[in-house]
């Protein structure tokens, strides 16, 4: 097995971690911490708030500028390690000198919940961007991959190795694949291969004891619940063993703008339908921004194949579309295309930095029922016309990912879930109210929604975090399941139980906690 040498080493690094207590005392000096850490973990892997690189380390992966404010509770220390023993001493250590952990892999966090606090908290931050290997396994179509990497990485690393193989998870390869798999994953591939977490074979986790488990020692509570509910939860998933899944050596892609003018309303309308029941290779995704409905596709076949398919079964779209809107590619390079553009290039995915000075506010929904046409004039005619408007991004369901039980995985979202909507706003620093129009956009439209959305609970998606659903309420030093729920069932519905069960039973003393992290229940309660 892959992780079979890894995983003997970290064991017998593990028995010298043993004899050290587990339980938290109740003083975070500033000393003890570091000096604990330095029996382990070399100096320069470890950053305090006082040391001159502090700064550039915490903000090298802060993708929204929101949550690196002089307001922003920041962890005291930034631990990178490089090894799984460095994560293992760091949560010893922690739990010995009463300092939480929280974990970044990609920093996209939609609340930053993996490098801040949001009320004043003795916390360290364990940044695992050290920790991005890729081992493809061709022969069996695996891949053991880092959370430390990113998406863009990984997809990489698999082309390299076939031109006939794929992952299924998202968009934007700077995210980092620690928190997408934890949190489900989804993209252009999700109607034929369903979520990232589908796929997801074996696992290697640092628990909140400082014991390195894989799948069968975690058991199987556990490895159900890191799969979309979370890993942060449940400790540090220091890496991952995935399915690769075959993709034909020609894809085709297009993007084809309709404004209002044109029948984006119509188009728009009738996509609800046709959309999450076309054939599973092909995915249709809709941005709404302004007056203009822009359609972006992805199709596991030939411009020739796609073109019949698209004129018998979305006529709305298909009666203006021709060859000259196809451009056939190779799976890798529609990942720059829908990410960057036409003239990405497929190297541009291995960069893992993001623009600078962006601010964002976001949240999501689940649509069962279609929207009727006149609630997409008013939302085209009102919201998207606003000056300070953001977009909303309709990414279909169906086919693979609804092909799924629900309670196969935490991520609850399945049959009759018709697509996603992600409400998006964007500024700059500067700008004027410091962003409160543009947040306050995003807040109006999704009250406006709520009669078109899901409802019991009006369900959001868990990667797409958006505390203003609810917050974790600490009760005795233990984050309460009751007043978990308010948030938790939106993510998670029936499953979120499950979730806290096997938080207990891997975390009771709740170590791995922060604002949206599933709090535990004993049996029987």
């Amino acid at each position: 097995m892959a992780m079979a040498a890894t995983s003997l080493a970290s064991m017998l690094i593990l028995t010298v971690f043993c004899c050290y207590s587990f339980f938290t005392t109740s003083h975070a000096a500033s000393d003890e911490f570091p000096q604990c850490l330095s029996a382990s973990i070399l100096g320069q892997l470890v950053y305090a708030q006082s040391s001159p690189s502090f700064t550039s380390v915490l903000l090298s992966s802060i993708r929204n500028p929101r949550f690196s404010t002089p307001a922003t509770v920041r962890p005291l220390w930034i631990i990178t390690p490089t090894n799984a023993s460095h994560v293992q001493a760091a949560v010893v250590c922690g739990r010995r000198h009463g300092v939480r952990l929280r974990v970044r892999s990609g920093g996209h966090d939609y609340e930053g919940l993996s490098y801040s606090s949001k009320r004043p908290e003795v916390f360290a931050v364990v940044d695992l961007s050290n920790l991005r290997g890729v081992r493809i396994d061709k022969q069996n179509s695996t891949a053991w991959v880092d959370s430390g990497a990113t998406l863009g990485e990984l997809y990489y690393a698999v082309a390299q190795a076939s031109n006939q193989l794929a992952f299924p998870a998202g968009l934007c390869p700077t995210i980092g694949v620690g928190g997408h798999l934890s949190g489900g994953g989804f993209g252009t591939l999700l109607r034929k291969y369903g979520l990232a977490v589908d796929n997801v074979l074996d696992a290697l986790l640092v628990d909140a004891r400082g014991r390195l488990l894989d799948r069968d020692a975690m058991g199987p509570d556990v490895f159900w619940a890191i799969r979309g509910g979370g890993g942060e939860s449940f400790g540090v998933v220091l890496s991952w063993q995935v399915r690769l899944v075959p993709v034909p050596p020609t894809v085709t892609a297009f993007r084809i703008p309709v404004t209002v003018d044109e029948g984006a309303v119509d188009a728009v309308t009738r996509w609800q339908e046709v959309a999450p029941a076309l054939p599973d290779d092909l995915f249709i995704r809709v941005l709404l921004q302004n007056q203009t409905a822009t359609f972006e596709a992805l199709y596991l076949g030939t411009c020739d194949a796609l073109l019949p398919v698209m004129r018998c079964r979305f006529r709305e779209l298909g009666m203006t579309m021709n060859r000259t809107h196809c451009q056939e590619m190779t799976w890798i390079q529609s990942v720059p295309y829908f990410y960057l553009g036409s003239g990405a290039t497929v190297e541009d995915i291995l960069n893992r930095t993001t623009a600078a000075g962006t601010y964002t506010k976001m949240t999501s929904d689940y649509v069962r029922q279609a929207i009727r046409r006149d609630a997409w004039e008013s939302i085209f005619a009102g919201w998207l016309a606003r000056p300070d408007a953001g977009i909303m991004i309709l990414d279909p369901y169906g086919a693979a990912i609804s092909g799924v039980p629900e309670p196969a995985t935490p991520f609850p979202h399945r049959a009759g879930v018709l697509y996603n909507i992600q409400y998006v706003n964007l500024w700059f620093a500067g700008g004027d109210g410091g962003g409160a129009a543009q947040m306050k956009w995003v807040r109006d439209l999704y009250a406006f929604m709520e009669p078109y959305a899901s409802s019991s609970p009006r369900e959001a998606y868990f990667n797409y975090r958006d505390l203003d659903l609810g917050a974790n309420v600490v009760v005795g030093n233990v984050s309460s399941y009751e007043a978990g729920k308010v948030w938790g069932e939106k993510y998670f519905r029936d499953n979120y139980k499950r979730l806290a069960l096997a938080k207990n039973e891997i975390d009771p003393d709740d170590f791995f906690r922060n604002e949206q992290s599933i709090p535990p229940l004993g049996p029987g309660k």
